[in-house]
């Protein structure tokens, strides 16, 4: 009986990893869409790196902890072009409206990558690594498109000693699969201009069977696809005041359609702050400072308004940007907005 009972919570714990959303989430995807979609690598004239860590539900134990560090940048040195027009040099705001009337697209170039993410939620801890490519198509003196496509790995494991039983040498944990490895494939588009950007993707594309335990009985897990559409424009209120408001839709095999309603308000691209609405699940308030045209230090609070509203202080989330070989010396993206 105690091995029956042991086997049928590892196979819990495998249908509900895998009926649920497996890759994180991120309240600041707008200021790394990278994160969620290979076609962005090599979009900025610099190499873009970015480290974060993400809380999720602060005062659950075991609640989901995400760590990640990308990096991304364009192949050439065509690519580091000198138009005074298509790029701002010393430090000029590159989103400003003035340049925004005197726009270029990127000329046609190939872009490079990597993400690593380290995912823990309970007993559960999966490694994501993975390299991408995209080529930036140059459609008109103002529009870009862009396609990409990421390829690497997933290694999911179960921590068995995390596992509580009501008999510690329950003989379950002897049939227990403590880890494995997954290929792992995404793809992803990207339309953007000098005011507006739109692009879909999707991430854990290959069919692939998960299971945490050799038992045949139990192997009905799976990793499951996941899919993101986003689109966000930028107004102005005044030459050093604008706004970004965007969208961004997920989707996953047997969850609800999530939705993320962003608005980002910054002051001369130096400082902004802005909020997001997450049907269903949060409100969130998020704030960063573009230190120097190395640094930037982006910081997001989300207050949970579902059912776990009462046993949870909230999810924080933090980013540290840096721009290598910045040669323009601009002090914030000028593409990833």
């Amino acid at each position: 009986m105690s091995y029956k009972i042991g086997l049928v919570f590892v196979f819990v714990l495998t249908i509900g990893y895998c009926s649920a959303q497996q890759k994180p989430q991120y309240t600041q995807y707008i200021f790394n869409n990278y994160l969620l979609n290979p076609a962005l690598s090599g979009i900025e004239n610099y190499t873009d790196v970015k480290l974060g860590f993400r809380q999720q539900w602060q005062g659950i134990t075991d609640a989901p902890r995400t760590s990640f560090v990308s990096a991304n940048w364009a192949l050439g040195d065509d690519y580091l072009w000198k138009n005074p027009l298509t790029m701002p040099a010393n430090g000029e705001p590159p989103m400003s409206r003035n340049y925004m009337q005197n726009y270029m697209s990127s000329p046609a170039h190939h872009g490079v990558g990597f993400v690593a993410v380290v995912d823990k939620a309970g007993p559960i801890s999966t490694v994501n690594l993975n390299a991408t490519y995209a080529y930036h198509l140059e459609l008109n003196d103002a529009l870009n498109l862009s396609v990409g496509v990421a390829a690497g790995f997933n290694r999911v494991a179960l921590d068995a000693n995390a596992l509580q039983l009501e008999n510690p040498q329950d003989p379950a944990l002897s049939n227990t699969i403590i880890s494995q490895f997954k290929p792992d494939v995404g793809l992803g588009i990207w339309l953007y201009g000098a005011r507006f950007f739109a692009g879909a993707s999707a991430q854990q594309i290959l069919p692939q069977k998960l299971s945490f335990t050799s038992d045949p009985a139990y192997t009905q897990g799976k990793e499951v696809a996941h899919y993101f559409v986003t689109a966000g424009y930028k107004l102005f209120f005044n030459e050093d005041i604008s706004a970004i408001p965007s969208l961004m839709f997920r989707h996953a095999k047997a969850t609800p359609l999530s939705v993320d309603a962003n608005l980002k308000i910054s002051f001369k691209d130096r400082f902004w702050i802005g909020g997001s609405y997450r049907k269903n699940d949060s409100y969130a308030a998020l704030a960063g400072i573009n230190i120097n045209n190395f640094m930037n230090l982006t910081y997001a609070y989300d207050l949970t308004t579902s059912e776990l509203r009462s046993y949870t202080n909230g999810s924080h989330e933090i980013v540290l940007g840096f721009q290598l070989n910045n040669i323009y010396h601009v002090l914030s993206s000028t593409r990833m907005w």
